[in-house]
């Protein structure tokens, strides 16, 4: 494809956005926001559905493989007027191209969740979103990385030459209910093995660091993102940073002080540190995380001893 490209510059100028569907401008449409979500069955992606269904003139539509998400995380919507859901298979590079294709044709705006991982194990800290990155493409990590990395490119090649509105938010560590148990993820982890009466296994050094960001912040944060005027790619994510001893230590005193922490071996390419600039964040969003480690905490072991059927000993 032919890119234009401005005298006296580098950057491939933006064409004007392609004219919607004449069924956008029909009655319903006018009243109405279809939303499609891939992955809505997931663990961020459901609590966006139940976020978004509250507005009574949104349609939302669940396109999910059931890989990792699960139709219990959207029983409540199953069989309403203005939800959808969709069993497929939409895989992440392949996915973000087929899902710009459907965008450019019916001239939908399209919302990327991209991830804090395209900074890989950054060299600047805390990193900002004009931070390339130090990625290992031939890493162990690399597939989800790179694979972010190259549906960011694809979602700007389509906004500069098809002027495609779009929307990237970089999401840092996100947690609450419904995440999968075990799914491999440090605060499921911790949260997990301490209900379990097992030790909290703490990847060595120890003294690498994360952000957590509750999983309802993230989600008011995808939302005002997607209803602005701003591009991004911006920062979503909580800056309070902790280390992964701090982490277990914290949830050892709240959830279980009589489990052991212990180190095992890490594993490679991990990052040393990550914690966002929220800076673009606040000033272009006007949002920040408002639920902090120590109250989020407790809502997730509620979900979790649900889940697992195991109750708390606690009076």
């Amino acid at each position: 494809m032919a890119k234009e490209v401005s005298q006296g510059d580098n950057h491939a100028s933006v064409k004007a956005p392609p004219e919607p569907s004449p069924l956008r401008k029909a009655k319903f449409f006018k009243a109405n926001m279809r939303i499609l979500i891939t992955g809505g069955a997931g663990f961020i992606g459901s609590h966006l559905v139940d976020k978004l269904m509250e507005n009574e003139k949104n349609e939302v539509i669940v396109a999910d493989n059931y890989f990792t998400g699960s139709k219990d995380n959207l029983k409540k919507w199953i069989g309403h007027p203005r939800f959808e859901l969709i069993r497929h298979d939409v895989t992440e590079v392949i996915g973000t191209l087929n899902v710009l294709g459907l965008a450019k044709r019916v001239g939908a705006r399209i919302l990327l969740t991209s991830t804090s991982e395209v900074y890989g194990d950054p060299l600047v800290h805390p990193q900002t979103e004009d931070y390339w990155g130090n990625v290992n493409p031939i890493g162990v990590r690399s597939c989800y990385d790179e694979g972010k990395r190259v549906a960011e490119t694809l979602m700007f090649d389509y906004h500069r030459q098809h002027g495609l509105e779009i929307r990237i938010a970089r999401i840092f560590n996100t947690y609450g209910p419904r995440m999968n148990i075990d799914d491999g993820r440090v605060v499921s982890n911790f949260i997990a093995q301490a209900i379990r009466d097992e030790p909290l296994t703490v990847q060595l050094p120890g003294t690498q660091t994360r952000s957590f960001c509750y999983v309802s912040d993230m989600v008011d944060g995808l939302i005002r993102l997607m209803e602005g005027d701003n591009t991004g790619p911006i920062n979503i994510g909580n800056p309070g940073e902790f280390t992964m001893l701090e982490l277990a230590e914290t949830v050892k005193e709240m959830i279980n002080p009589e489990v052991k922490i212990v180190t095992v071996e890490n594993t490679p390419d991990d990052p040393r540190q990550r914690k966002p600039d929220i800076t673009k964040a606040k000033e272009l969003l006007g949002w920040e995380p408002k639920i902090k480690l120590r109250e989020g905490i407790p809502l997730m072991e509620e979900d979790f001893r649900q889940r697992l059927g195991i109750p708390s000993n606690k009076n």
